[in-house]
This record gives structure tokens, C-alpha cells and sequence, in this order.
């Protein structure tokens, strides 16, 4: 080997070993950034969609009750 090729090689064996750990570098970023995410979402005690859409039903049921009894109470002070 002359002396271009092997700088060639070195300097392409330590481009392909700073791309990779550009890579790795990367995917532990976003490794970290799930684990983050996770820990605030869980932090905030949020509920699924599901139980949400339960709730608002349950909630839309109980305003129609309380609007039903409000004009029946209505209706019964009335002399």
C-alpha cells in the first residue's frame, strides 16, 4: 500500500467509525427522550381516550338530570 491509500483508509475507517457513533449518539438521544416523555405523561396521571368518552357520557347524563330536577323545582315553587 502507498502511502495515499493507507491515509485514504485511515481516514475512511475513522469517518465510518464517526458516523457510527454519531448514530449510536443518536439513538440514545431519542432513547433518553422516550424515557422523558414517559416519565412526565406519567406524572400528569392522563386517561385514555376510552375512559374520557366514558366520563363525558356519564357527565352529559348527570346535566340532564340536574336539569330536569331544576325545572321540576321550578315548576313546584309556582303557586
Amino acid at each position: 500500500m502507498t502511502d495515499k491509500e493507507k491515509i485514504l483508509k485511515t481516514l475512511s475507517d475513522l469517518l465510518e467509525t464517526g458516523i457510527l457513533t454519531v448514530n449510536d449518539v443518536k439513538k440514545e438521544l431519542l432513547t433518553n427522550f422516550k424515557f422523558k416523555k414517559q416519565n412526565i405523561v406519567s406524572k400528569l396521571d392522563l386517561v385514555s381516550r376510552e375512559e374520557f368518552e366514558i366520563l363525558k357520557k356519564i357527565i352529559e347524563k348527570q346535566d340532564l338530570k340536574i336539569d330536569k330536577l331544576i325545572k321540576k323545582a321550578k315548576k313546584a315553587k309556582k303557586p
